[in-house]
């Protein structure tokens, strides 16, 4: 079992940033050795991946709508990752998740996830 706590979200201008975190627990889990990723689920839609990332940080995949504009790392030591979000469009409005994986999720069961809000 694993537990995904997302945070870092928040109400902010079009063209403004914010770093999400995803903390990720379990006593079977080992983060050091999975890849990770951010999904993103706006109103009425489906919910889709945004970034991904493997198990040492060497290979990272972009949506193209994110690509250029965001950032994901991830800190090994302290079984987090994170997405840094620039450039913010009002479209990227969303809740934001994390899974396990690389572009399909690993586990059924998501986090609460943090709700990003980009607006004037």
């Amino acid at each position: 079992q694993v537990q995904f706590v997302e945070s870092g979200g928040g109400l902010v201008q079009p063209g403004g940033s914010l770093r999400l975190s995803c903390a990720a627990s379990g006593i079977t889990f080992r983060f050091s050795s999975a890849a990770m990723s951010w999904y993103r689920q706006a109103p009425g839609k489906e919910r889709e991946l945004v970034a991904a990332i493997t198990n040492v940080g060497a290979t990272t995949h972009y949506a193209d709508s994110v690509k250029g504009r965001w950032t994901i790392s991830r800190d090994n030591a302290r079984n987090t990752v994170y997405l840094q979000m620039s450039s913010l469009k009002p479209e990227d409005t969303a809740v934001y998740y994390c899974n396990s994986g690389f572009g399909t999720p690993g586990f059924p069961s998501w986090g609460q996830g943090t709700q990003v809000t980009v607006s004037s």
